[in-house]
């Protein structure tokens, strides 16, 4: 079994936004230009986070970190979604 992955708070925080962000984009009848390029913009920013560049096993690592970013989310946010 693979230990647990520690992600530093900045990079759950860019995750959690990145998953709200595609989530109001899902909802969004119309009138998404700005969702788009929000979720492009934390798209990057994910991907070259500095976390990444020390770590061999990104691919598992991005799987662990949008569970942590799941369970971050206080309840009062989960709700309004």
């Amino acid at each position: 079994m693979r230990p647990p992955f520690r992600f530093p708070e900045d990079l759950i925080t860019l995750q959690a936004a990145w998953q709200q962000t595609y989530a109001e984009l899902a909802q969004a009848p119309v009138g998404t230009t700005a969702l788009r390029r929000r979720l492009i913009t934390l798209s990057g920013a994910l991907c070259t986070h500095p976390y990444w560049a020390g770590s061999a096993d990104w691919r598992a690592g991005g799987v662990e970190l949008r569970r942590a970013a799941a369970t971050s989310v206080p309840a009062e946010e989960e709700a309004a979604a």
